[in-house]
């Protein structure tokens, strides 16, 4: 193989991978990228073998074929290089030569062969999804899911497709999120049909990435039994779904909550961020006491000291005091678009429910703590 790229090029397609090559020894050749040259250039493809993605991107071909090459060491090598025309040509025992100007590096590869076979994706089984849409969803949902939570499935997103509605769902136990979308259907075009997968968190942030870092403005989702298939112009990312029964988040989310209260986004969160500096680190908790028009957020630490403040609101019903990590009530701040977030509760032993006005299809709901 023998092929001329920009350097621009090559360094966004590395980019592109490092958050996906396996970086443990247990498989030298899932540390790789697959380099294959095809018609109008060449493709990179790496993968982890739950999560994969492939880029195409435009290069001249002088000799075609396929490599593997360590995709951390070819990134921080193109990383350093001028920025000119990259020769990317392969020599006997697999080393792949690069050269950049006055520079000449000699890498070590192992057999193209080995590497695992990238599957095949029908366009029937692609929906078409808006950008901002994918942004929206996963920035008011990826933050309530697990981190390594013992039960496997909560550390996957719920993706659902009821009545040509995307629908996801992501949950820790001490807190849900949920946001919808209601799909975009060409005439003619079929109903799209109904869909329950669970996709890793993992997958998601790194398609936000790639969605963030592109310049499509239209991208594709698919679902087949085992995978799940994302598209942006000339980018496939591919995940293996997580198998395992979803909790019933439906009956996680509180009915009857008739304290409703109106805050200001930023207010609220910068009275948060100021009372949790002094907050036990263990569970960051705070007391949150609610009055007409005003609630007031304290914490006490014995090892730190105290925080109090008074915060003007929109209420004027009867008082409540319950207790919340901190934490997890900016994280739902930081996914309100608009200046106001509605809190609503009941008591003070039940889950606070939390909305964006204007945003119907999407909600918070956050468990209470003791303080």
């Amino acid at each position: 193989m023998e092929v001329m790229i920009s350097r621009t090029a090559l360094l966004k397609g590395l980019q592109r991978v490092q958050g996906i090559v396996e970086k443990r020894n247990t498989m030298p050749i899932l540390a790789h990228v697959l380099v294959e040259t095809v018609e109008r250039g060449i493709t990179l493809f790496a993968t982890d073998l739950e999560l994969g993605v492939r880029g195409a991107y435009s290069a001249a071909i002088k000799s075609p074929g396929s490599v593997t090459v360590s995709a951390r060491k070819l990134f921080e090598i193109v990383r350093e290089l001028p920025e000119d025309d990259v020769l990317l040509s392969s020599e006997e025992n697999h080393w792949i030569r690069v050269e950049c100007g006055r520079s000449r590096f000699k890498v070590a590869g192992l057999p193209p062969g080995d590497f695992p076979v990238f599957p095949g994706i029908g366009q029937e089984t692609m929906i078409p999804l808006n950008r901002d849409a994918f942004l929206d969803l996963t920035k008011r949902t990826l933050f309530a899911v697990g981190e390594n939570d013992a039960r496997y499935v909560l550390n996957g997103v719920l993706c659902a497709i009821e009545s040509g509605t995307l629908r996801m769902v992501g949950t820790d136990g001490h807190r849900l999120a949920v946001s919808e979308h209601v799909l975009d259907r060409p005439k003619n075009v079929p109903p799209y049909p109904d869909v329950t997968a669970i996709v890793p968190k993992k997958a998601l942030l790194e398609m936000k990435k790639l969605v963030e870092d592109g310049e499509s403005d239209s991208l594709e989702i698919g679902f087949t039994k085992t995978q799940f298939f994302f598209r942006q112009g000339d980018l496939v990312l591919l995940t293996r779904l997580m198998e395992g029964n979803y909790p019933n988040y439906h009956q996680v989310v509180p009915v009857g909550n008739d304290k409703r209260v109106v805050v200001d986004k930023k207010t609220f969160e910068g009275a948060l961020r100021r009372v949790s500096l002094l907050a036990k680190e263990r569970t960051n908790a705070i007391k949150f006491q609610l009055e007409p028009a005003r609630v007031l957020l304290s914490t006490s630490n014995p090892e730190l000291g105290e925080a109090k403040e008074d915060l003007a609101v929109s209420y004027d019903g009867e008082g409540l005091a319950t207790g919340f990590n901190a934490r997890y009530l900016l994280d739902v701040l930081g996914a309100v678009s608009g200046p106001e977030a509605v809190l609503e509760f009941k008591d003070a032993l039940s889950p606070c429910l939390i909305r964006e006005p204007g945003q119907e299809g999407s909600l918070c709901v956050i468990m209470p703590m003791r303080v």
